[in-house]
């Protein structure tokens, strides 16, 4: 049982979702490809956040 709520422990998901949109930490490093790569997963996020909020309007007006 332990294991399995372990398996569905989600704080570490919801802490990179709040780091992504952060300002970057000076003491960790910084190259153009993590830059790039969190850029587009701030994109990918707000993209997501936005069907779903699309797909909710659709299901509760129909």
């Amino acid at each position: 049982m332990k294991r399995l709520i372990q398996f569905f422990q989600l704080s570490e998901v919801f802490g990179y979702f709040v780091r992504v949109f952060q300002k970057p930490d000076p003491s960790r490093p910084n190259t153009s490809y993590l830059r790039m790569m969190h850029g587009i997963n701030r994109i990918s996020i707000i993209m997501f956040l936005f069907c779903i909020g699309v797909m909710l309007y659709r299901f509760f007006t129909r």
